[in-house]
């Protein structure tokens, strides 16, 4: 068992003593259910809160489970515009972010201003956003995608003409899978992803020959050529563990070695590389959980009303167009 552990106080004794991970998932586990409180946990969170999350997940498919779960109160254990996605479909509830630090790069990369231009300079041009994008971009989209649903919402578009935000690695790989397509893009992407390399793929197949490469398509186009999977946070995990294959070099974020590590223990999983760490996703953490459910941290997330029904616009044409 991990031994992680944090200093607080006995109500009764008034000593310090120390908590183990176990002791303090428990409580976790026990004040979450006393308060009515649904756990969302990113699949880039650390193995600890996995374990004390109702549901574990990408983005998008967490915002889901939390528009059908019963609880009148969300905790958001991933970064803002996770938290704000919530927030759209989820009106009638309380969102709490779990750390307020915990933002997105590739998010904050484009501003409105800059978008307008962007639009202006490309008239008649679909816009479609990432949903890795803020609110108030999402209002001035005309429909969001998911790393997963990318591909099939860009064919279902009638116009040929795609303005793809933010990240022009994702849409790189959309645009190859979909030539019928003329895109521009903007020079953004996701930092954590962009630290690896051909050089690692190099690297790492001469380590691990017998391994399978899956990556994310945030990744360089010529990191995602030389892989034998690519996908979603949510599909390197299906892949391998449904494939047949014993080794797998993971290019995504470093916390999904760790998850395959615990759900597949028969299999062996490497990392791309060991710089491949969101920092932003890793200022979660388990005593941060504990203080949310004791009502004492995390950040309550509100959306100006307008900002929030044109955010969901682009979202529900999103499910419209990705079936």
């Amino acid at each position: 068992m991990s031994r992680k552990t944090t200093t607080t106080k006995d109500n009764d004794t008034k000593r310090d003593y120390t908590l183990t991970t176990r002791e303090l998932q428990d409580r976790i586990l026990a004040l979450k259910e006393k308060h009515d409180i649904c756990i969302l946990a990113h699949a880039y969170q650390s193995q600890e809160i996995l374990e004390i999350a109702d549901y574990t997940g990408d983005s998008y498919g967490l915002s889901v489970q939390a528009s059908k779960a019963p609880n009148k109160t969300i905790l958001m254990c991933g970064v803002r515009f996770m938290a704000e996605t919530v927030k759209i479909l989820s009106p009638e509830k309380k969102v709490i972010l779990s750390n307020s630090q915990a933002g997105c790069p590739m998010a904050e990369q484009l501003d409105p201003s800059l978008l307008e231009a962007l639009q202006a300079a490309n008239p008649g041009y679909t816009t479609v956003a990432y949903i890795n994008t803020t609110s108030e971009l999402k209002t001035m989209c005309d429909v969001c995608v998911t790393s997963s649903s990318a591909v099939t919402i860009v064919k279902n578009i009638e116009n040929p003409n795609i303005l793809f935000i933010p990240d022009c690695n994702l849409g790189a790989w959309v645009a190859k899978q979909v030539p019928e397509k003329n895109f521009k893009f903007v020079q953004g992407g996701c930092p954590t992803h962009l630290r690896m390399s051909t050089l690692d793929v190099t690297r790492a197949r001469k380590e691990h020959p017998l391994a399978q490469l899956l990556v994310h398509p945030e990744c360089l186009p010529a990191v995602t050529a030389l892989a034998d999977y690519v996908g979603s946070t949510t599909g390197i995990m299906d892949y391998a563990k449904r494939n047949s294959g014993k080794e797998f070099i993971i290019g995504t974020e470093n916390s999904i070695v760790q998850h395959l590590q615990y759900a597949c223990p028969d299999k062996r999983f490497y990392p791309l590389s060991k710089d491949c760490v969101c920092h932003n996703m890793k200022l979660t953490t388990l005593i941060d959980v504990y203080n949310c459910v004791q009502g004492k941290g995390g950040e309550v997330i509100t959306l100006d009303e307008e900002v929030r029904k044109g955010a969901l616009k682009s979202i529900e044409k999103m499910i419209e167009l990705g079936g």
